[in-house]
């Protein structure tokens, strides 16, 4: 084998490919927006049977080529949603080696809106955000990571084998991102988490709120799971009381230890979306999706896939490197 050859094995072998004329160096090879060449990934349609609640949950499950097991993340929606939204994170996160596993929650899905005369939307919408669809949405969550673990050993199953359920990461948008609070580690006021899943290693949430109830240190202050915050400085939503105070009040009030927080400038509440909203008056940024798919991504390989070299990226100076001069990061 020739030097060149071997060099380039060896720069595979260690993480460290070195393309001339891109730049790269081994200090700088960590990409969390590189994706490997081969096949896209699969995407199959699946629906979860919950018989003691008589409920059934549609998921998306975006599989990445290979047949080894690859840890899950899943996605929980916004009101009015489906498990078809923000199909650019499925993509992503499953181009870098996570299945990617996204719910439908009925009662708070697209469904809602869909066969509703477009005067009416609004006002349906808003009764839909209500207690009764976050129980049922919390317990969305663990019924589909208890059915998942079972199709990843059932015989034949497209699953199966292919889920390391050892290591799960939950995530979610507006209402989705309130789901994502709760089953994550976030307290109610009399400070119990009492709709924590313990299988849950590290949560995404886009467009946080703090708790109606109590403080944001009593809420959050004992979060011990890895948490990543996104937000802009314009998302606010028609529907719900969460303004860019309790948005903002999330992040101070969380414990030291694997916590991060973006803010996005001028990035209204659809940034984290594939499309605008009614109302929207912000441009949309395509920056912004860029950012977001980094640093979520380095955010998954660090907490589950233990990739030092991707903490090493998002506790360093590799988050300024994407970021536009207005947007604001921090960590502790």
């Amino acid at each position: 084998m020739n030097r060149t050859r071997y060099r380039i094995l060896y720069m595979l072998l260690t993480g460290f490919l070195v393309l001339p004329g891109y730049g790269f160096t081994e200090e700088t090879s960590y990409d969390p927006l590189f994706l490997t060449g081969g096949k896209s990934p699969t995407i199959v349609d699946l629906a979860v049977s919950d018989s003691g609640r008589n409920r059934d949950i549609p998921v998306r499950v975006y599989l990445p080529s290979g047949k080894s097991p690859s840890p899950v993340v899943l996605f929980s929606h916004g009101l009015g949603g489906s498990r078809e939204g923000s199909a650019y994170l499925g993509r992503h996160w499953a181009g870098r080696g996570y299945v990617a596993v996204f719910l439908q929650h009925i009662g708070s899905d697209a469904s809602v809106w869909a066969d509703t005369p477009l005067s009416q939307r609004l006002s349906a919408m808003r009764e839909a955000a209500n207690l009764e669809n976050f129980m049922l949405r919390v317990g969305d969550v663990s019924a589909v990571l208890d059915q998942l673990e079972v199709w990843n050993g059932a015989d034949r199953h497209l699953l199966k084998g292919r889920l390391n359920t050892e290591h799960v990461g939950m995530s979610g948008h507006s209402f989705g991102a309130v789901t994502t609070q709760a089953v994550s580690g976030q307290r109610t006021q009399r400070g119990r988490a009492v709709f924590a899943d313990p299988r849950i290693d590290a949560a995404i949430v886009m467009s946080p709120s703090s708790a109606k109830l109590g403080t944001p240190e009593s809420a959050f202050g004992k979060v011990s799971v890895p948490w990543l915050l996104m937000t802009g400085t314009k998302d606010l939503a028609v529907i719900g009381d969460a303004d860019m105070k309790s948005r903002l009040a999330v992040f101070p009030a969380l414990p030291p230890g694997g916590k991060y927080e973006l803010v996005l400038y001028d990035a209204e509440h659809s940034a984290f979306t594939e499309r605008a909203l009614p109302g929207d008056t912000e441009p949309r940024n395509p920056n912004h999706h860029r950012v977001i798919l980094a640093l979520s991504t380095a955010f998954w390989d660090a907490y589950l896939h233990n990739n030092v070299a991707a903490k090493k990226w998002l506790d360093g100076d590799g988050p300024k490197s994407l970021l536009e001069t207005d947007d604001r990061w921090r960590k502790k």
